[in-house]
């Protein structure tokens, strides 16, 4: 199959969406949480967090242009909250149906059966049963006008991960939490570690690095 620039543009609307949106692999799922400033949870599930930097620690959330009602994007600009979750494999129907258009009122945590979590001086409910959960302050919005998406840049205020999916090194092993990922809007994946490699250097072959320094 090829695909030419014209053939993309003269698509059937939804082929073309799917046909994007899941060319671009398998990413990790994040649910995030916030509440309103009137006290309503609200949790609702992407697929695309973006490393920003690690100094200070940043991610990026991309959304859909605010044509209609975002409540997790009204939230962040009006409490500065979020938390950031990784459910685990299991939880993967839970987390889909948290993108289905639930009422301003009502709470994605009650309707899909998952738990609102509460951490002091964090006004964003975490995900209870979330393997690693992240608490965010808003920090920037960045308008992108090709299409009108938005991203909104956040800090990392608090990380909770179990020691075991952390080296020694820093290293996250998200196989070891059974973190669900994603590819387009509803294909969901088991991650599993091919290897890790050392430091790449011309001339050079990177080498194996073994997961010896796992904590226990």
């Amino acid at each position: 199959m090829k695909i030419n620039a014209n053939d993309l543009s003269t698509m059937e609307q939804r082929y073309r969406a799917t046909l994007i949106n899941s060319l671009a692999g398998v990413r990790q799922v994040a649910l995030v949480g916030t509440q309103s400033p009137d006290g309503v949870n609200n949790l609702a599930i992407f697929n695309s967090l973006i490393h920003i930097g690690a100094n200070p620690p940043l991610y990026g959330l991309l959304f859909r242009p605010a044509t209609v009602r975002r409540d997790t994007l009204t939230n962040i600009f009006e409490t500065g909250s979020y938390t950031i979750n990784f459910p685990s494999s299991r939880y993967f129907m839970q987390s889909h149906q948290t993108s289905a258009k639930y009422g301003e009122q009502e709470s994605e945590f009650d309707e899909v059966g998952l738990t609102a979590a509460h951490e002091p001086n964090v006004h964003a409910p975490f995900v209870k049963e979330a393997i690693v959960k992240m608490a965010m302050k808003y920090e920037e919005k960045v308008d992108i006008s090709i299409n009108g998406t938005i991203m909104i840049i956040g800090s990392i205020q608090m990380i909770c991960l179990p020691d075991r999916m952390v080296s020694e090194d820093g290293y996250v092993g998200h196989d070891l939490g059974d973190t669900l990922a994603c590819a387009g809007l509803d294909a969901y994946y088991r991650v599993s570690e091919i290897g890790r490699l050392s430091y790449a250097r011309p001339g050079q072959w990177s080498e194996p690095v073994e997961r010896t320094s796992v904590k226990a």
